[in-house]
């Protein structure tokens, strides 16, 4: 059933649809924004809500992925093509089929998500878990983290830690509060919306994308990664010439690094929305150990070209033309509904396609060479080598700017390293720097039932709290921690086995504090008979050898040859003296 209603919600999001009369058609569905246009061949309709990962807290991370696993769970096995997807700032629903399985498969993901089936829970959860450890970590797989730590758009590079500990209200909560008709747009490649839908949800509101955090103070900045890949991410305002020039970029590294230089195999660009004004620029080129200078050498060199203008006509019309042939689609409309719904679900203009097409033709060199200005200075490079401060670089912080004051300590396994647990947070000092989480800035800390704690801070700095790796962090210590942690950063963790729970490289257990007093009070400097002998022997000799030189260098010619034997027999005694002394010390330690 179709509806017409007039809430100011709905008449906004009118408005916004203006601009696709004569292109789409839209109305509204149960309060729900719809589009649609006609494809030959079966129905592909896709529900997104203007929810997603960047949403979540580190603490709950998961907790959109899962609602949309129970949401399915009902659909059971079908030979329907179906799925769901979670991003960053939206969840899609999606289905290919006829009329009626389309439908069918609508209805039964609002009913599910009205009335979720929490008897499935702890099963979706553990499905969850398996899921995320079959994926594994890419190249790219950290380059979130180092730009906006363990927040918003910096989720993506964790575990979806909330598979442990997230409880039924929650979940519950999280799907009556976001996944609502007003935070939802549908789309379907129909000449109308079928009848029979029932997409009745819950009253709410449109949430906006979430603010970006950032963790980078200095920019273009590098961080060191794996052997084999190099990395480049920037931020840009979302505009069809970042679109033309994300696509000049992947050719000329492509040309640069591969073809020319014979550095990579795989060299590539791409553009992606981030949000409603902001999109992620991705670069990526892959080399064999022998050639990553090389490679990068190559790939800041390509920049440097394209940041001074130096950009061929015919590469401007190459990458112009390839990106204007999607306009050539017999369904143009279809093609482009997607993108439509999901601009219309972010709050970005939605620009008809002939407007599209004339933004590309008036792209201009000039045009390219400022967005290659933008993005670099916005840059993140991620490089398989020592560095990249030659290339104008600044290093992302790897340490702290502070620490806390608390009680230390030391590590039992590097008497360089010392923890420290305060009032206000817990610092771990090493060698080259400090690593700090303050309790008000604490995205997360992990529970073991062994004592061992893992704070996580928004700027994606970690403190593992492991007590059988440092000295006296007694159950009292600990305390401290879970009394000052806010309760909704908190993530409980099974249980480990005894041989998951780690111990000193050194010793086996920390060594007790009576028997460390006890080696503090043994005297040191212990000598024996033969020791002192042989110093004797070590100090008299010099005396004894010079009188003998002295007395008899006029005497004999021979006497020079004496005296060199005379002082490689006073290094040997030196020398004796001191392994003498040493296996003492050994034997009485």
């Amino acid at each position: 059933m179709t509806t017409q209603d007039t809430t100011a919600t709905e008449q906004t999001a009118s408005t916004g649809r203006g601009v696709l009369d004569g292109i789409v058609g839209h109305t509204t569905v149960h309060g729900i924004p719809a589009l649609f246009t006609p494809r030959p061949g079966e129905i592909t309709a896709g529900l997104l809500f203007r929810v997603g990962r960047a949403d979540e807290t580190l603490a709950t991370t998961g907790l959109t992925h899962l609602v949309e696993h129970l949401a399915l769970y009902r659909l059971g096995l079908s030979d329907l093509h179906y799925n769901g997807a979670t991003a960053d700032t939206y969840t899609l629903f999606h289905v290919t089929g006829d009329e009626d399985e389309v439908v069918t498969y609508l209805n039964s993901v609002c009913a599910a998500l009205r009335d979720l089936p929490m008897d499935r829970l702890e099963t979706e959860k553990e499905i969850l878990r398996t899921e995320a450890g079959s994926r594994g970590n890419g190249p790219l797989s950290r380059m979130p983290l180092w730009r906006y730590g363990a927040q918003d758009y910096g989720l993506s590079s964790y575990d979806e830690l909330g598979t442990h500990g997230l409880t039924a209200d929650q979940v519950r909560h999280w799907a009556e509060t976001r996944f609502t008709r007003d935070n939802a747009v549908l789309w379907l490649t129909s000449d109308r919306v079928p009848d029979g839908l029932d997409l009745t949800l819950p009253a709410g509101r449109r949430f906006p994308p979430p603010a970006a955090s950032s963790t980078l103070p200095v920019t273009p900045a590098y961080i060191r990664g794996d052997d084999g890949h190099l990395v480049f991410t920037s931020v840009l305002r979302r505009s069809t010439a970042a679109a033309v020039f994300a696509e000049v970029l992947g050719r000329a590294l492509f040309q640069d690094l591969r073809q020319k230089g014979g550095y990579s195999y795989s060299a590539e660009a791409d553009y992606t929305p981030r949000d409603a004004d902001f999109a992620t620029l991705t670069a990526y080129a892959d080399a064999l150990p022998q050639k990553q200078d090389a490679a990068v050498g190559g790939f800041v060199d390509t920049f440097a070209r394209l940041r001074a203008g130096r950009i061929e006509q015919a590469e401007l019309h190459s990458a112009r033309g390839k990106l204007l042939k999607r306009y050539d689609a017999p369904d143009l409309g279809a093609a482009l509904l997607p993108s439509y719904a999901l601009s219309l679900l972010l709050g970005h203009p939605i620009l008809p396609a002939e407007q599209q097409a004339a933004e590309l033709r008036a792209v201009t060199v000039e045009d390219l060479r400022d967005i290659a200005r933008e993005a670099w200075d916005a840059g993140l490079l991620q490089v398989p080598t020592q560095g990249a401060d030659w290339a104008g670089l600044t290093p992302a912080p790897h340490h702290s700017p502070s620490g806390v004051s608390g009680t230390l300590h030391p590590s039992l396994e590097d008497d360089d390293v010392t923890l420290v647990i305060g009032a206000t947070g817990v610092t771990l000092s090493l060698p080259d720097g400090l690593i700090t989480v303050r309790y008000d800035a604490c995205a997360a800390m992990t529970t073991r039932p062994d004592g061992a704690r893992c704070l996580i801070g928004i700027d994606g700095f970690r403190v593992a709290v492991e007590p059988t790796l440092f000295g006296d962090v007694t159950a009292e210590r600990i305390a401290v921690l879970d009394a000052a942690v806010p309760a909704a950063a908190v993530v409980p963790l099974p249980a480990r086995t005894a041989q998951e729970i780690p111990q000193p490289r050194e010793q086996a257990a920390p060594v007790p504090q009576a028997q460390r007093r006890t080696r503090e009070r043994k005297p040191a400097g212990h000598v024996t008979g033969r020791f002192l002998f042989l110093t004797a022997l070590a100090v008299l000799w010099p005396v004894l050898l010079t009188a003998l030189v002295v007395n008899g260098i006029h005497e004999s010619p021979s006497m020079g040859f004496a005296a060199v034997a005379g002082i490689m027999l006073e290094f040997w005694l030196i020398r004796l003296a001191r392994m003498v002394y040493r296996d003492e010390q050994h034997e009485h330690s």
